[in-house]
């Protein structure tokens, strides 16, 4: 047995060789690798976005159901510049089909929180 080792002397004896993978073949890994990544991230954004929807319409359902009992029907969307800045608005919808701001329920939309007596008429 000998105490030579040649990759410790930074040498590679097999560096005149062809790579492992030709060009299509990484090409193609590279596409699947790419669909892969794709396919695990977007079906949880989509669920997540899904899942906020759902809650902004409760939480909207009965802000406007304690603040604004006479209106017709609740509206949450997402707004970028919505009076509330950005995230989940909450308005009230009456009759005439206008729209009367309620509160803002934020990016991640949560149950609105009681507001304190005196600061709402």
């Amino acid at each position: 047995m000998s105490d030579y080792h040649p990759e410790l002397d930074g040498y590679e004896p097999h560096d005149d060789r062809r790579p492992l993978r030709g060009r299509r073949v990484t090409i193609a890994m590279r596409v699947v690798v790419v669909l892969g990544l794709i396919a695990l991230v977007v079906p949880g954004v989509l669920t997540s976005m899904q899942v906020a929807a759902v809650t902004a319409a409760h939480a909207c359902a009965g802000a406007v159901a304690r603040y604004y009992p006479n209106a017709e029907r609740p509206d949450s969307r997402f707004d970028l510049t919505g009076p509330g800045g950005l995230g989940w608005q909450c308005y009230a919808v009456d009759r005439n089909e206008r729209e009367i701001f309620v509160l803002p329920l934020g990016i991640i939309p949560a149950a609105p929180r009681p507001v304190p007596a005196g600061i709402r008429s």
